[in-house]
C-alpha cells in the first residue's frame, strides 16, 4: 500500500492558473491555492460539489481535500462566483 497523495498547486490572481487541474480517481488528493493579488473577489474559495470553502489570504498557501471517489468534472469559484475552475477526476 502506498501512500501517494496527489497536490496540484493554483495560483490566484485575477483568475486561477492553471484553470483545470487533473486527478486520477480513487487515489488521494489536495489542491493548495496562493493568491498573489489584492485584485478583485478572489479571497474565498468555494466550491459546493466537491465540498469545500475556504478563505485565501494574501501570499499564503491553503490547502484543501479533494475527494476523488466519484470521476467527473466539477467546478470551484470565487466568492461571487465571477471566477471559476475546474477539477477533473479521471478514471
Amino acid at each position: 500500500m502506498t501512500n501517494t497523495v496527489q497536490n496540484k498547486a493554483v495560483t490566484v490572481a485575477g483568475g486561477y492558473q492553471p484553470q483545470t487541474v487533473h486527478f486520477q480517481q480513487g487515489v488521494p488528493a489536495t489542491l493548495s491555492f496562493t493568491r498573489t493579488s489584492a485584485q478583485g473577489c478572489l479571497d474565498v474559495v468555494h466550491s459546493a460539489e466537491l465540498g469545500f470553502e475556504t478563505d485565501l489570504p494574501l501570499d499564503t498557501v491553503k490547502t484543501v481535500k479533494i475527494p476523488t471517489d466519484q470521476a467527473g468534472t466539477f467546478t470551484f469559484s470565487c466568492g461571487m462566483d465571477m471566477f471559476s475552475g475546474n477539477v477533473v477526476i479521471d478514471q
